[in-house]
C-alpha cells in the first residue's frame, strides 16, 4: 500500500498526472537533470486525457470525453511533436435540431438550411442583425437576452435555450448575461470548429503520448496514491523539494473558505452493431427532448486506422450537471460567490508557496478552464519563470 511504502529522496514533487504536471516533470527532468516524483489518485496517467482501447472493439476512447489539440502558440507545438505525431485531424461538430442535422458553428451553411434559402455574406449579416436587434447586447438582464442580442430569437430558440438548460441545469433566464461573451456566427462555409494554425490528434492516442512525457527514468510515476494520504511522508524523504500541486484548490486547503462550484459530466459508452452510427465524430443534441447533450463515435477521430471493425462501433452520451464533492470536475462554474471564494483561496495560496514551497497550477489548482496547450503553455511559463530558477540557483518561488 502506498501508506506503507518507502519513499526515495526527490528534487521535485507532483501533484497530478496530467498535462500541466507531465510538463513541469518532464522538463525538470530532462532539461536540468532532477529526480521527479509524480503522485495520481487514478490508476492511469494522464489525467482527463486518458485515452484507451474499447475492449470489445479495439476502438480508442476518451474516456473522460473528447479530447481535441488545437493551438496557435508556435512554442507550445514544437513541444508537444517532441512526445507523438500529430494526424491530419480538423475537427467539425454538427448540431441535431428537429430532426436534422446542421453545420455547427454557426455560419453560412447552417443560416443557409436553418432559413430555406441562400444569403449572401452581406444578407446574411443584414438578417443577423435585424433579429438581433430585439435587445441590446449592454443593456441585456440575463443570458437569454444576452445570447438574443448576439444572433437574434430563431437562432437563439434552435440551438442555444436548450442545450444552455441542459448544460447548466438552469433556465438561461436565470443564469447572468456575464456567462456569454459572444456567439461567433460566420459569414463563410467554413465550418472547421477551431480557428488555431496547428490542429490534430496523437497518431498513437493521447496515453501512448503522456507516457512518452514521463519516459526520463529519473521521472517516478506513483498511480493510485491519493497526495493527502501519503505527503507527511514524501515531504519527510524530500523536505526540499517543492511540490507542485494540480489538484482542486479548494481540497489542498480543506474546504477552509468554502467549496468552489463546479460542473461534473457524465458518460454512457455503448457498442452498437454498425460500422457507423452518425457518420461524424461529435453530433451536439439541441432540443430539450434528449436528456444529453452530445454523442462522439470514436472511429471517426482516426479514419486512417485500419483495423477497426467495419461492423462495430462505439459511442459515447455525454450529460452534464453539478458537481458533488465526490465528482470529477470539469468546469468552473464562477459565479460571484465562487470568484469571492477563489480570491481567498489565491491568498492562501501565496502563503503556501512562501511558507512551504508549493506552486499551485494546472485547471484544478488554479480553478480556470484550460484546453489542453493552455495547460501546456501555463506549465512551461511556470518552469521558466519560478521553477528553474530555484530548482537550479534557489531562487525563492514565493514572489
Amino acid at each position: 500500500m502506498a501508506g506503507d511504502r518507502q519513499w526515495g529522496t526527490y528534487d521535485l514533487i507532483v501533484v497530478g498526472s496530467g498535462f500541466f504536471g507531465l510538463t513541469v516533470a518532464e522538463r525538470a527532468a530532462t532539461e536540468l537533470g532532477k529526480r521527479v516524483l509524480v503522485l495520481d489518485r487514478r490508476h492511469h496517467i494522464g489525467g482527463n486525457a486518458y485515452s484507451e482501447p474499447e475492449p470489445e472493439t479495439g476502438i480508442e476512447i476518451h474516456k473522460y470525453g473528447a479530447h481535441l489539440f488545437h493551438t496557435s502558440n508556435e512554442r507550445v507545438w514544437e513541444y508537444v511533436n517532441r512526445f507523438t505525431d500529430f494526424t491530419g485531424y480538423q475537427h467539425r461538430v454538427f448540431a441535431m435540431h428537429k430532426g436534422t442535422a446542421y453545420q455547427f458553428p454557426m455560419g453560412l451553411g447552417l443560416i443557409n438550411q436553418f432559413f430555406g434559402r441562400y444569403y449572401s455574406p452581406d444578407e446574411a449579416r443584414e438578417l443577423i442583425a435585424e433579429q438581433a436587434s430585439e435587445f441590446s447586447a449592454e443593456d441585456a438582464a440575463n443570458f437569454e437576452e444576452k445570447a438574443i442580442s448576439l444572433i437574434g430569437r430563431p437562432l437563439y430558440e434552435a440551438f442555444i435555450k436548450d442545450y444552455t438548460a441542459k448544460q447548466w441545469q438552469t433556465d438561461p433566464k436565470n443564469l447572468p448575461a456575464g456567462n456569454i461573451t459572444r456567439l461567433p456566427v460566420r459569414y463563410t462555409f467554413d465550418n472547421r470548429y477551431f480557428n488555431d494554425t496547428y490542429e490534430g490528434l496523437p497518431v498513437d492516442g493521447y496515453t501512448a503520448w503522456l507516457e512518452n512525457m514521463a519516459a526520463d527514468e529519473k521521472i517516478d510515476v506513483v498511480l493510485d496514491t491519493d497526495w493527502f494520504d501519503v505527503r507527511e511522508a514524501v515531504r519527510a524523504a524530500s523536505p526540499d523539494a517543492p511540490v507542485v500541486y494540480t489538484g482542486p484548490l479548494d481540497r489542498y486547503f480543506d474546504y477552509a473558505e468554502g467549496e468552489l462550484g463546479w460542473r461534473t459530466l457524465d458518460f454512457e459508452t455503448e457498442v452498437l452493431p454498425t460500422g457507423d452510427f452518425q457518420g461524424t465524430p461529435v453530433m451536439n443534441y439541441n432540443d430539450a427532448e434528449y436528456d444529453y447533450t452530445r454523442i462522439h463515435e470514436f472511429r471517426h477521430f482516426h479514419p486512417e486506422r485500419t483495423t477497426y471493425p467495419t461492423d462495430k462501433t462505439v459511442i459515447m452520451r455525454e450529460f452534464s450537471r453539478f458537481a458533488e464533492r465526490s465528482d470529477e470536475p470539469y468546469y468552473p462554474i464562477n459565479e460571484s460567490t465562487d470568484r469571492e471564494k477563489l480570491a481567498l483561496y489565491r491568498e492562501r495560496a501565496k502563503a503556501e508557496t512562501a511558507a512551504a514551497n508549493v506552486l499551485f497550477g494546472g485547471r484544478l489548482g488554479t480553478y480556470q478552464y484550460l484546453d489542453m496547450h493552455m495547460a501546456i503553455a501555463s506549465a512551461l511559463t511556470m518552469f521558466d519563470n519560478t521553477l528553474a530558477p530555484h530548482l537550479r540557483d534557489g531562487t525563492p518561488l514565493a514572489g
